[in-house]
């Protein structure tokens, strides 16, 4: 979702509706999708997908955010504009200019297995959830790998709150398969 400033809560419940339609339409599922916890107080979702490449090709495509993010959730419309800093305490930033933003920071680099990220991507960031968001990359015997997305949340749970982690989950779900994606296409 494009935004340059903050949704108001009370257009939160529509938003939520809206994109669950669209990402529906236009999001293919990951191999995996799962809702693993639920309460008021937070959630952790995850996403797997099995790649035919090894740990080292995932890692440097995950880390080249810029080639398999979603334009269309960013800030302003440009996936190029996104850069990981895979080190302790970087930036999972997007710079156009003075238009900027911290979408998360890393806290947690084991080249070629795990990266942790902690914050909230895009609106999670205006409506008080925190979430630390993981990818673990596993080999796959015989070749190839498994990537593991998982998103753990906190905070102050919209009153849809069911609705509103479908839409997360897919989300994630979309964004770990633009990733998958690629990887297909390089291991052909």
């Amino acid at each position: 979702m494009i935004r340059t400033e903050p949704m108001p809560r009370t257009g939160l419940s529509m938003a939520l509706v809206l994109l669950a339609a669209l990402l529906s339409l236009t999001l293919a599922p990951s191999a995996r999708a799962e809702v693993r916890e639920s309460s008021e107080h937070g959630f952790v979702l995850e996403n797997v997908e099995t790649v035919p490449v090894g740990r080292d090709a995932v890692w440097a495509a995950l880390i080249d955010i810029a080639r398999w993010w979603p334009s269309g959730h960013t800030w302003w419309g440009d996936a190029s504009k996104l850069s990981i800093n895979p080190v302790a305490g970087g930036c999972f930033c997007e710079i156009d200019g003075e238009r900027q933003a911290e979408h998360m920071r890393v806290v947690f680099v084991e080249p070629g297995q795990i990266l942790r990220l902690t914050g909230g991507l895009g609106p999670l960031q205006g409506i008080g959830i925190n979430g630390i968001l993981e990818f673990r990359i596993d080999d796959i015997l015989g070749g190839g790998s498994t990537i593991t997305l998982s998103y753990r949340f906190s905070g102050q749970m919209p009153q849809e709150r069911d609705a509103f982690i479908e839409v997360v989950d897919r989300v994630q779900g979309g964004q770990l398969g633009g990733l998958g994606k690629l990887l297909r296409e390089q291991g052909k």
